[in-house]
């Protein structure tokens, strides 16, 4: 799945939230709303180019809607990171985070249970 653009997935997000939207739906939601409406309706159609979004057309006025769950894009964006900076290695980014995020006792502590807890359920 192809990544996105930082403003693609902000629009994705909006999106996947509201389920569908028109252009000035998703301009009201935005962090900038002075966001140009031209630029938000050009995002949408790169993502439509792309197989992120469809559309129901109304005469000239189009309502989106996400085609890619957010689910499936999350776990392919999760494989891209695992594979391109972690060598393919849950260790060395479990690793990473406690490292460099500076996880709390109780963080890495609820880790360790999720980790427990999947392997009681292998077993």
């Amino acid at each position: 799945m192809e990544r996105l653009t930082q403003k693609e997935e902000s629009i994705m997000q909006i999106l996947w939230k509201l389920q569908k939207a028109f252009i000035h739906d998703i301009k009201k939601q935005l962090p900038d709303p002075e966001t140009p409406y031209n630029t938000v309706s050009s995002l949408v159609r790169v993502l439509e180019k792309k197989g992120f979004v469809g559309y129901k057309a109304y005469g000239k006025t189009h309502e989106y809607f996400p085609l890619i769950k957010q689910s499936d894009y999350l776990k392919s964006t999760f494989k891209g990171l695992l594979t391109g900076y972690f060598n393919n290695s849950y260790e060395s980014m479990v690793s990473f985070m406690v490292k460099e995020e500076n996880l709390s006792d109780e963080e890495i502590k609820r880790l360790q249970a999720i980790i427990d807890e999947n392997l009681k359920d292998e077993e």
